[in-house]
């Protein structure tokens, strides 16, 4: 009994064990990882669309801004020529004289004139004649290449500033997880959030071990990924999150963490990434919002502070205590040794309680042994192996 309690005592406390582990994920949901000698570029250019909209900000401006200026230059370089080709530049003071374009008297003229025919502009000062057929062609071609354009680049831009990526940074993950009992069993837990009062729909939650190992053949596995269940079997990773909720993993068999005990547990290396997933209410579309945990950042012992409290007619959130937690006693034991000293706790309370059947059974073969008789049995009505005699009604039968 003295070990079984020693287990449930919290022990010295102990400094965490500063280090200097990379992370694989970052607090603010960044994957810390690039793609090195990828090779075989031209897959970018197959998808352009998408490596587009992968662009940072400032490239995506450059792109949409070059891609305009450049088509512009183009056609108006090649409605300087034909204008160049046709001598309308040396006529430009004879009135009988029928230019492609009216009103072109050099390359700025063009570059204007390539402006107005692609934005559809239609100034009035500069317009193509019916008699080129060659400008015909050439506004049809730009007149058709330049919608083209226009729906790449605009399409690129709106599916760039309507990305949900944003919508992540108002969901809010502990910047620690705690360690403690639940209903007489160890868990893992952290909390998460959401500060807009738009809701995330069909948000749900998993949790991923990363840790390294090697497997009994000698193969060294890096980063290993290794599922922490959340409440899958039971449906509880389905989140309705309209206030802040804590998420628990029990320490169980099945858990990576069953044999981890405060000690074993601070000199571990691991990690643990938390990925939060739903669609945006407002606009539909799937966000994700990402984060880790440290070993360092792994709390023994500790609860998260109530951060719900009912007002007058509503409930009140205060997030000013969203990352608090204190200490609660929490045995340093793993969850195995927590199993088995419950196991034997309960197996010392069965077999110490002794049945008072038995008793009676041993009171009444006892004073059998003495030659008394048993208060209302007599000797030859009574059963075998100490049973009560059948009822009166069966024995007149």
């Amino acid at each position: 009994m003295a070990q079984e309690n020693a287990a449930f005592s919290p022990g010295p406390e102990e400094p965490p064990r500063r280090r200097g582990r990379q992370r694989y994920v970052e607090k603010d949901g960044r994957c810390n990882v690039q793609q090195g000698h990828a090779g075989e570029t031209y897959r970018y250019l197959t998808d352009l669309f998408t490596t587009l909209v992968d662009l940072q900000w400032r490239l995506s401006l450059l792109f949409f801004v070059l891609a305009y200026a450049l088509t512009w230059l183009f056609f108006g370089a090649i409605w300087w020529l034909i204008a160049y080709g046709r001598g309308d530049l040396e006529h430009l003071e004879d009135a009988a004289w029928t230019p492609c374009v009216n009103n072109l008297n050099g390359f700025v003229a063009a570059f204007l004139f390539s402006i107005e025919t692609e934005t559809t502009i239609g100034y009035g000062h500069r317009v193509i004649t019916d008699q080129c057929p060659e400008g015909i062609v050439l506004l049809l071609l730009q007149a058709i290449l330049g919608s083209m354009v226009n729906a790449f680049m605009v399409g690129c831009m709106f599916v760039k500033i309507s990305q949900p990526n944003k919508r992540a940074a108002t969901l809010v993950f502990s910047s620690h997880a705690v360690v403690s009992l639940r209903d007489g069993r160890l868990c893992l837990m952290f909390r998460v959030g959401d500060l807009r009062s738009s809701h995330i729909v069909e948000a749900s939650i998993r949790a991923k071990l990363i840790r390294s190992r090697q497997t009994q053949e000698g193969e060294f596995i890096p980063l290993h990924q290794t599922d922490l269940s959340v409440g899958f079997d039971t449906g509880d990773d389905r989140l309705f999150l309209v206030s802040p909720l804590v998420i628990s993993h029990e320490i169980d068999a099945a858990s990576p963490f069953w044999e981890a005990s405060r000690r074993a547990l601070e000199r571990d290396d691991f990690e643990i990434v938390v990925i939060l997933e739903g669609m945006v209410e407002a606009t539909g579309m799937t966000c994700q919002a990402r984060s880790s945990y440290l070993v360092d950042e792994v709390l023994w012992g500790h609860r998260f502070t109530s951060v719900l409290t009912l007002e007058d007619g509503f409930y009140e959130v205060d997030y000013a205590s969203f990352h608090q937690t204190f200490e609660v006693p929490t045995p340093s034991c793993s969850a195995r040794e927590l199993a088995e000293a419950e196991a034997r706790l309960d197996a010392h309370l069965y077999w110490s309680i002794p049945s008072r059947l038995d008793e009676r059974v041993e009171e009444e073969g006892a004073r059998e042994g003495a030659g008394e008789e048993v208060e209302g049995e007599a000797g030859p009505d009574k059963g075998k192996n100490g049973c009560l005699p059948p009822p009166e009604s069966e024995s007149k039968v």
